[in-house]
C-alpha cells in the first residue's frame, strides 16, 4: 500500500539553502570561500543584548511565555514603533513571532482563504510564494521590474490587480534592496483599502536604508498586516525572534492559531530582544559599514563588466545582471563556485522567469571578502565572454 504525500510540500526548495550547503563543502575541501550568499549580517547580536541574554540563563527558568510574546518585550516593540515613525502603537497590537517567517505564516492564515488570489512583484523573496502556494492561496505575479524599480506601484496596480484579495510588499526588498517612497506606498495602501486587498507589508530590512527611511504601512492604513524582525537591522538572525502588528479584526485569530501552532516564540530570544532597543549606535555603525560597501560594489562591478543592477536604496544586496554570460543563473553559481570559490545566489530563487538572467550578491560582510570576491569574478568573466 502507498502512503499518500500532501501536495502542499510540492513547492521549490529555498536554494540559497543549497548555496550554503555547497559554500560549506568548498569551505571544508578548498579553504578559499568567499561567501556573498546568505541574507543575514556577518556580525552578531549588540552587545545590550548579549549581556542580557546572561543575565537571564541564570535567573530565570524561560518557560511557556504567553503566545503572542512577552508584554515586556510587545512593550518595547510599541515604543521603538512611536521612536521610529510617530505613530501610536498598543503593546496588544504587538505580536511577537518565530522569526518574520512565523509572521508570514500567521498572516497568510488568518487574512486569506484557500483560493485566494494574492498579488506580488517580481523578483522577490521566494518563501512569500512557496508558502501561499503550500496553503492553496493563488499566487498573481504583478509585471513589475526595472521600469517600476521592481515593486508594485500605483500604476501596476491599476492596470492589473482587479480581483486580488491580497497583496504583499516589501520595502526595502530583497533581493533588489528597493524601495517605494512614502507617498508610492501611501498610494499603494490607498488604493489596497478602496479595492478591499489586504496588505501585507514586509518592512524586516527596515533601519537599513541609504538617503531615507523606510516609511511604514501603519503610518497610512491599519488594515494592513505589518512584518519586521530582529534578524537584519538587529543582527539576530539565529535567535529566531519577529514581530507582527496586527489589524484589531486579526487579533483574537492571530491569537488563536499562533497558540496552537508554536505555543510561543523562542523564550531566550524574548528575553534578551528587548536590550535590542538600547544599541541603535552599534546597529547605526553596522548600517554605515554597509553603505560603505554598497558603494565599492557599484564603483567595482561596472569596472569588470557587470554595469546593470537594480537600484540598493535599502538592505544589503545588490542583485545584478549577468546576461551578458549567461541564460542560466543555476548554472552560472556553481560553476563559479567550484572555478573559483566565490558563492553568490541565483535569481532564480527570487524569480523563476527572468531570474535565470540575474544574481543576488550580499554585501554585509568585510570589505576584504568583497575586494576578493571582484578580484575573482573580473577575470573569470573574461574568459567567458
Amino acid at each position: 500500500m502507498v502512503l499518500r504525500v500532501a501536495r502542499r510540500g510540492d513547492v521549490p526548495p529555498f536554494k540559497v539553502m543549497d548555496v550554503i550547503a555547497a559554500a560549506e563543502r568548498r569551505r571544508i575541501t578548498h579553504g578559499d570561500l568567499v561567501f556573498l550568499g546568505a541574507g543575514q549580517p556577518s556580525t552578531g547580536a549588540p552587545k545590550p543584548v548579549v549581556e542580557a541574554l546572561h543575565r537571564v540563563l541564570d535567573a530565570d527558568p524561560l518557560g511557556y511565555t504567553e503566545a503572542v510574546g512577552r508584554l515586556d518585550l510587545r512593550e518595547r516593540i510599541a515604543q521603538h514603533c512611536r521612536d521610529w515613525y510617530g505613530f501610536a502603537v498598543d503593546p496588544d497590537d504587538v505580536v511577537a513571532t518565530t522569526g518574520s517567517s512565523g509572521a508570514f505564516l500567521l498572516a497568510f492564515l488568518t487574512a486569506f482563504e484557500p483560493g485566494d488570489r494574492i498579488g506580488m512583484g517580481r523578483p522577490a523573496y521566494p518563501a512569500y510564494r512557496n508558502l501561499m502556494t503550500a496553503l492553496g492561496l493563488e499566487v498573481v505575479i504583478l509585471p513589475t521590474g526595472p521600469q517600476t524599480r521592481f515593486q508594485p506601484t500605483l500604476e501596476v496596480l491599476e492596470a492589473h490587480g482587479a480581483e486580488l484579495d491580497g497583496l504583499v510588499v516589501a520595502s526595502p526588498a530583497n533581493p533588489t534592496g528597493t524601495m517605494l517612497e512614502e507617498h508610492e506606498l501611501a498610494a499603494v495602501l490607498g488604493w489596497a483599502d478602496e479595492h478591499g486587498v489586504r496588505v501585507v507589508s514586509d518592512e524586516i530590512y527596515h533601519g537599513i536604508t541609504y538617503g531615507g527611511r523606510g516609511a511604514s504601512a501603519w503610518e497610512t492604513s491599519r488594515t494592513a498586516i505589518v512584518v519586521n524582525s530582529f534578524s537584519k537591522y538587529f543582527s539576530m538572525t539565529g535567535w529566531r525572534l519577529g514581530w507582527m502588528l496586527v489589524p484589531a479584526d486579526l487579533r483574537s485569530p492571530v491569537r488563536r492559531l499562533t497558540g496552537n501552532l508554536s505555543i510561543c516564540p523562542p523564550a531566550p530570544a524574548q528575553a534578551a530582544a528587548g536590550a535590542a532597543f538600547d544599541a541603535y549606535d552599534e546597529l547605526d555603525g553596522h548600517v554605515r559599514r554597509y553603505a560603505d560597501n554598497r558603494a565599492y560594489l557599484l564603483e567595482a562591478l561596472p569596472a569588470i563588466g557587470v554595469h546593470r543592477v537594480a537600484p540598493p536604496d535599502g538592505a544589503f544586496y545588490l542583485y545584478a545582471d549577468v546576461s551578458a554570460w549567461t541564460d542560466d543563473s543555476d548554472t552560472f553559481w556553481r560553476q563559479l563556485l567550484d572555478e573559483t570559490g566565490v558563492a553568490l545566489t541565483p535569481g532564480t530563487d527570487f524569480d523563476p522567469a527572468e531570474g535565470r538572467h540575474w544574481v543576488r550578491l550580499c554585501f554585509a560582510g568585510s570589505r576584504r571578502d568583497l575586494e576578493e570576491a571582484v578580484a575573482r569574478l573580473g577575470p573569470w568573466l573574461a574568459t567567458r565572454r
